[in-house]
């Protein structure tokens, strides 16, 4: 049987990531088996163990592999107006009847945190870095007090969940509105680029 070669391998585990990013946030950690995530990378279930020693681990490589994809843009900004403009592009997609609707391409957060918040081990752990690693892209003050950029995920994540509950459009709508609402009051209280 040839070899693969490293790049290939890559190609792979990316597809695999790809595939449990979507149907992670879709089903669930616990609905979504091994086996419906390598169909749906488009590879057999016994390839899964060349590339993840347990689901555990792939649930949280997914989880990171996710979250990266998420706030690239914002990572790259540069502090100051560029990372303001990112943060606020952020938010208004967040807060949008597109990630409500569309959960599979949506925050891992809001999908996965009161599933992942039950267990532990690899895939907790991820959930909970990135919650360190949101509040300080969505806090605009100092890297050490993340206070704010708690908040706005706070208010983010609870959006998000609330308005997934509405029966109606017009509730989820409304719920939409609310969080903005909100993520507007809490923003007026951040201090400013040149400050």
């Amino acid at each position: 049987m040839p070899r693969v070669s490293e790049a290939e391998k890559q190609k792979s585990h990316d597809r695999i990531l790809d595939a449990a990013s979507r149907l992670l946030r879709e089903s669930g950690a616990e609905t979504a088996s091994v086996a419906e995530i390598m169909e749906a990378a488009g590879m057999t279930h016994g390839g899964f163990y060349r590339h993840f020693g347990s689901k555990d681990e792939m649930v949280a490589a997914a989880f990171q592999h996710t979250v990266d994809g998420i706030v690239e843009a914002m990572e790259a900004a540069s502090p100051g107006e560029d990372r303001d403009r990112e943060r606020q592009s952020y938010i208004e997609t967040y807060l949008s009847a597109d990630h409500v609707d569309n959960r599979g391409k949506g925050c891992p957060l809001a999908s996965l945190a009161t599933e992942l918040s039950r267990g532990g081990g690899m895939p907790r752990h991820a959930a909970a870095e990135t919650v360190n690693r949101m509040a300080g892209l969505l806090d605009p003050g100092s890297p050490e007090n993340t206070s704010q950029g708690l908040a706005t995920m706070a208010q983010l994540l609870g959006t998000i969940v609330l308005a997934r509950l509405s029966e109606d459009q017009e509730t989820a709508s409304s719920v939409l509105e609310s969080g903005r609402t909100a993520v507007r009051t809490l923003k007026g209280a951040w201090p400013t680029s040149a400050s």
